[in-house]
């Protein structure tokens, strides 16, 4: 959420930011909402200032028994007013939080223009493309052929865009989510199991509500199933002042992920590369302001040596304005090589959102000079578990159709090697 103080002393600036993210925001109209809101408040302070004058002028006539009938019917009249003036004012507060919370973050200064992933910029890559002398199946053949996934059985129990993993398949998903969160772990990441189930509150403070709320699943009882861990999870100090010495706060959660995908009807169909339960190792950090930016570099590394561990080139963009998610003030995609689709998917997204989360949360801390700042606010994917999976299946396939297991997953798998 931005400071509508900071948008009306600084309009140019944020016109020419939302230029880069290809967004089309009314300003003026916003601050002609806020300066009618000012002017309401102006009224009703200056009538309450009266009503509390004329009430002490009953008082003053009472004791001196005189009549007061006269002064009592203006008291009302004024208090009519000042009912009238503050139902205005609470509509007009409520007019002006809609529209900010409707407004997407600014981008940093070093993210490019651009209206889609067209524009974003290579940022390096890594690792070597393997070679095979078959040409390579797509994840779900691979899976399908060794009977170890299963949609047509998932459609029958919950619907499209489900999957049913079964046996070493199952255990490989197993396997890859508990190497990531011990290697994030290990990196100092303090691990979190939070809630599958989150109010509105918590969705609003990281931005998901109200403008996405047609890509949740909402349930019956008003709680929402969480879209990615970093909505309880970066809620964890909402509407907390924190020690500004135990910043920063870094945490790691591994959870399902549940999204309905809407506007993306045709996308990804086959396989699980777009599904509406997924699992993910999120990360998150609660960093000061001045120490965000080299957060976001060390949350980077962080998501780039699962890849490299497990020996999956990849490459890193950082996004233009255009494809950046809507909190975001900078974002790196880590992009994984998929022989059986000759082309590089993501399989990570990191972010810094600076103050644009927190001060939805109310999460603040108090400088070493008294003055009261907002945190900033990270997270990034460390990583989807399913997406490193669907990487595993095509990088180490093999032309019998069985599957080589990467040697770090090794020990958390159990075997070399899922025969076909």
């Amino acid at each position: 959420m931005l400071d509508i103080k900071y948008i009306i002393e600084n309009k140019e600036t944020v016109l020419n930011a939302y230029q880069k993210r290809n967004a089309s925001i009314d300003l003026d109209a916003l601050i002609a909402l806020n300066d009618k809101r000012k002017a309401i408040q102006l009224q009703f302070d200056e009538l309450r200032s009266k009503q509390k004058q004329k009430s002490k002028e009953i008082g003053l006539l009472k004791r001196e028994g005189k009549d007061a009938s006269e002064v009592m019917q203006a008291v009302q009249a004024l208090t009519d007013q000042v009912k009238e003036l503050e139902a205005e004012q609470t509509q007009l507060q409520n007019d002006l939080n809609e529209q900010l919370l409707q407004m997407p973050n600014l981008p940093h200064e070093s993210v490019v223009a651009g209206k889609d992933e067209s524009a974003n910029q290579l940022l390096h890559d890594w690792g070597t493309k393997p070679e095979f002398d078959f040409k390579p199946k797509e994840h779900f053949e691979i899976g399908e052929n060794l009977g170890l996934l299963d949609f047509e059985k998932a459609a029958q129990i919950a619907g499209s865009r489900f999957s049913i993993l079964r046996g070493p398949l199952a255990k490989l998903e197993w396997a890859l989510a508990q190497f990531m969160m011990a290697e994030q772990q290990a990196k100092g990441y303090e691990l979190v199991i939070p809630p599958y189930l989150v109010n509105a509150d918590a969705l609003t403070g990281t931005g998901q509500l109200p403008k996405f709320e047609d890509d949740l699943f909402k349930t019956g009882e008003g709680y929402y199933l969480i879209p990615t861990a970093e909505v309880p999870v970066t809620n964890l100090y909402r509407q907390e002042t924190v020690k500004e010495s135990d910043l920063p706060h870094r945490f790691c959660a591994l959870t399902p992920c549940f999204r309905s995908e809407a506007g993306s009807y045709g996308k990804d169909m086959k396989g699980l590369i777009r599904q509406h339960q997924f699992h993910k190792v999120e990360l998150v950090k609660i960093a000061h302001p001045d120490q965000s930016y080299n957060e976001l570099e060390g949350m980077r590394e962080d998501a780039e040596a699962i890849l490299q561990k497990l020996g999956l080139p990849y490459r890193v963009m950082a996004l233009c304005g255009g494809d950046m998610g809507f909190g975001a003030t900078k974002t790196y995609d880590l992009e994984v090589w998929l022989p059986g689709q000759n082309a590089y998917r993501e399989i990570s997204s990191v972010s810094n959102c600076e103050d644009f989360q927190a001060r939805r949360m109310q999460t603040r801390f108090k400088d070493s000079n008294g003055k009261m700042q907002f945190v900033h606010t990270l997270n990034g994917s460390g990583l989807a578990v399913g997406r490193t999976l669907i990487a595993v299946l095509e990088n180490y396939q093999q032309k019998d159709g069985s599957i080589l297991i990467p040697e770090a997953l090794q020990p958390f798998f159990g075997s070399k090697v899922i025969s076909a």
